[in-house]
C-alpha cells in the first residue's frame, strides 16, 4: 500500500510545524477565539513578478484569440447561399465562440486559483475530543487484506483523547469480526434492519453514504467528530494531529487532505495522479480563501453536529461533494456563521489508484457524472443560501466537467461542420490564428508548470513537467461528454467499486469504444475534407489533435500490452533456461545468493 522509497514524513508536513492557537483552549465544540490562519503560496515565492505575468498574460491572450475569432468583420458572408448553409455557418460561429470563452473561463480560474492559494496554519489540536475512526467494508468486493492494513494503521493514529476505530461492515461478515476482535477494533453492521436500508434516501442500501449513516443513527451520538478513509487508504500515524487543530474554530464543519496512490505502479496509476494535480495542488488550497474547499471523501475529519444538521451524508453518485456543498449553504447555530471547511496539503492517508483504462474511465465517469447531479439538483439554491465569494469558488470547480464535455462536442461538430459540408463560421488569416491560438496555448502551458513547484505528490520527481497528467485530462473529455449526455437525458448511473488490492479490472477492445467512435467520426471527416476540397488548415489542425486524443488511450494499451507479452515470454524462457542449468549443472555455491557476512 505505501512503496518505499517516497518521503511520506515529509509530505505530511506540508503546511508547516504544529503551532500554539490564537485565542486559547477550546471545549471541544470549538473556541470563540480562535479562527484558521492561512499562509499565501504566492507570498512566499520570490519571482512572483514571473507568476503575476503568467496570470496577466495567459487571459488577455485568450481573450484577444476569442475577439479576434468572433469580431463581426470576420463572419461568413455567402451571398447567394443555400439557407441550410448559411445556418451551418452561423452554428459554427456559435460553436467557436463558445469554445473560446470555455477556455477564456477555465484559464481564469487557474489564474485566480494561483492568485488566491493558501495553507492553513496548523495547529496543537485540543486535547479530550471524542474522536471515531471509520471505513468501510463491502465482503466479495474488497479485500480482506487490504481492510487489514487500513486498520492497522488506524490504531496505531496518535490522539489526545477518546478514540475509537470501527469497521463498518456491509455484509456482517464472520472473518471481519474476527479481524476487528484480533486488532481491538469496533464492529458494526446494518444487514437486516429494514429501516438502514432503503431504496433511495439517506439509507439507501448498498451505497457508501447509506453505511455512514446507519452508524451515524446508532453512534453518532457518542462522538465529537469521526474520521475517515476510504477502505483502500492507510492513514498515517499523524493524521489526526494535523487535522484535528483546525476544529478549534467552531465554524469548521471538516478537514480534508489530499489524495496519492500508493500502487504507484501502472502507467495508468501513475497518469492518473498526475491528472489530480492542479485539484489538490492549487483549486483545493484556493478553496481556502472562501473557507470552502470540496468535501473529498478518501481522507477527511468532519464535525458530527454540523452533519447531522444537514441529514447526514447525502444520497449521491458522489456523496462527499453533495455533502460538502449542503454544508457550505448552511450555518452554525452556535455562532450564526456559515460554516467552513479547511484544507490541508499534507499528505495523511496513502491509498490505491485505477490500475487499469477501464477502471479509470469508470472512475472518470462517476466523477463527472456527480458533479451533473449537484449542477441540476443543488446548484440552484446556492445564490439565496451562499456568501457570493464561496459561489464564485464553486462555480469554477462545478462547471470544469461540463465545460470540458461540451468543448469535445463543439469541437466535434465544428470539425464535421466545416469538413463535410464547407461550413464556416468565421474568416481569419491562418498566419494570424496560428499565432494567437499557439502564444495563447504557451502561456497556459506556461501557468501549469509554474505551478508545479505547489505539487503535493511524494510520487512524482520534483520539477516534473506533468505531461502525463496534462494528456489524461484531455482524453478524459470523451467520457465526460457521454457523462453529460447520459445525465442530460436522466439515465440511472449506479456506483461501482473500483476494483482494489491489486484486482485491477481487465481492459479490452471494448474498453475503449467511446474513444474509438470518436476516432472514426474524425477520420471520416478528415478524409472527406480531402475527397471534398474542404481546406482550412486550423480546422485540420483542430480535426487531428482531437483524432490523436481518441487514439491515444487504445495505443497506450495495445504498446503496453506488447511489451508485457514478450516480458511474460522472456521471463519463461528465462525459467525454462534455469530449470535446465539447476538439473544439468553442478550445485551453485552459497555464497551466490548474494548474502555476505562481515563485521557485526
Amino acid at each position: 500500500m505505501r512503496p518505499e522509497g517516497y518521503d511520506y514524513d515529509t509530505h505530511s508536513r506540508l503546511a508547516g510545524p504544529l503551532t500554539e492557537p490564537e485565542g486559547g483552549a477550546g471545549t471541544g465544540t470549538g473556541h470563540a477565539g480562535y479562527r484558521v490562519q492561512y499562509r499565501p503560496l504566492l507570498a512566499r515565492e520570490p519571482h512572483r513578478i514571473r507568476a503575476l505575468l503568467l496570470m496577466t498574460l495567459a487571459p488577455l491572450l485568450t481573450g484577444a484569440l476569442l475577439v479576434y475569432l468572433v469580431w463581426p468583420t470576420h463572419w461568413t458572408e455567402r451571398e447567394g447561399g443555400d439557407r441550410w448553409l448559411v445556418g451551418l455557418d452561423v452554428t459554427m460561429l456559435v460553436a467557436i465562440g463558445l469554445i473560446e470563452v470555455f477556455m477564456l473561463v477555465n484559464v481564469v480560474s487557474i489564474a485566480h486559483a494561483t492568485m488566491v492559494a493558501r495553507d492553513p496554519v496548523p495547529v496543537v489540536p485540543e486535547e479530550g475530543t471524542r474522536v471515531a475512526f471509520l471505513t468501510t467494508y463491502v465482503p466479495g468486493k474488497e479485500p480482506l487484506a487490504m481492510v487489514r492494513a487500513t486498520l492497522e494503521g488506524a490504531v496505531r493514529i496518535h490522539h489526545t483523547g477518546p478514540l475509537d476505530v470501527w469497521l463498518l461492515d456491509e455484509g456482517d461478515d464472520d472473518q471481519a469480526k474476527a479481524l476487528c476482535e484480533e486488532l481491538g477494533v469496533r464492529h458494526f453492521t446494518r444487514l437486516g434492519v429494514a429501516e438502514w436500508n432503503r431504496k433511495k434516501g439517506p439509507h439507501k442500501t448498498r451505497t457508501k453514504h447509506g453505511n455512514y449513516n446507519a452508524w451515524l443513527a446508532m453512534h453518532g451520538g457518542d462522538y465529537d467528530f469521526f474520521a475517515s478513509v476510504d477502505t483502500d487508504h492507510v492513514p498515517l500515524p499523524n493524521f489526526l494531529e494535523r487535522m484535528m487543530g483546525f476544529f478549534r474554530d467552531p465554524d469548521v464543519a471538516f478537514v480534508v487532505g489530499p489524495q496519492v496512490y500508493g500502487n504507484y505502479v501502472s502507467p495508468v496509476t501513475k497518469a492518473a495522479e498526475s491528472q489530480q494535480f492542479l485539484f489538490h495542488a492549487l483549486i483545493q488550497r484556493a478553496g481556502n480563501r472562501y473557507r470552502a474547499p470540496m468535501f473529498v471523501g478518501t481522507n477527511n475529519v468532519v464535525r458530527i453536529a454540523a452533519l447531522r444538521q444537514v441529514g447526514g451524508l447525502h444520497d449521491s453518485i458522489t456523496e462527499d461533494m453533495a455533502t460538502g456543498f449542503e454544508l457550505h449553504r448552511h450555518k452554525n447555530p452556535v455562532t450564526g456563521r456559515h460554516w467552513r471547511s479547511v484544507y490541508t496539503p499534507d499528505v495523511l492517508a496513502v491509498g490505491e489508484g485505477p490500475a487499469s483504462w477501464t477502471d479509470f474511465f469508470t472512475q472518470q465517469m462517476r466523477w463527472s457524472r456527480g458533479t451533473y447531479e449537484t449542477l441540476i439538483k443543488q446548484y440552484w439554491k446556492a445564490p439565496f443560501t451562499m456568501p457570493p465569494g464561496r459561489l464564485f469558488s464553486y462555480t469554477l470547480m462545478l462547471v470544469y466537467y461540463p465545460m470540458t464535455a461540451v468543448n469535445w462536442l463543439l469541437g466535434a461538430l465544428s470539425c464535421v461542420l466545416f469538413l463535410w459540408f464547407g461550413a464556416s463560421g468565421t474568416q481569419v488569416a491562418a498566419s494570424v490564428w496560428l499565432m494567437l491560438y499557439s502564444d495563447a496555448a504557451a502561456l497556459q502551458i506556461g501557468l501549469y508548470l509554474w505551478n508545479r513547484r505547489h505539487n503535493v505528490s511524494p510520487h512524482e520527481p520534483e520539477g516534473s513537467g506533468g505531461l502525463a497528467g496534462m494528456a489524461m485530462s484531455a482524453l478524459s473529455a470523451p467520457i465526460y461528454a457521454k457523462s453529460l449526455g447520459a445525465a442530460a437525458l436522466r439515465r440511472p448511473c449506479r456506483f461501482v467499486v473500483t476494483p482494489k488490492g491489486g484486482g485491477a479490472t481487465p481492459d479490452r477492445l471494448l474498453t475503449f469504444r467511446i474513444h474509438l467512435f470518436w476516432a472514426v467520426v474524425l477520420a471520416s471527416s478528415l478524409v472527406a475534407s480531402f475527397v471534398l476540397d474542404h481546406t482550412h488548415v486550423a480546422m485540420r489542425t483542430w480535426a487531428v489533435l482531437a483524432l490523436a486524443i481518441s487514439l491515444a488511450p487504445v495505443a497506450v494499451w495495445s504498446f503496453t500490452a506488447v511489451r508485457e507479452q514478450r516480458a511474460r515470454k522472456a521471463a519463461a524462457a528465462l525459467r525454462r533456461q534455469d530449470s535446465g542449468a539447476d538439473t544439468d549443472g553442478e550445485p551453485e555455491p552459497a555464497f551466490a545468493t548474494g548474502t555476505t557476512t562481515g563485521g557485526n
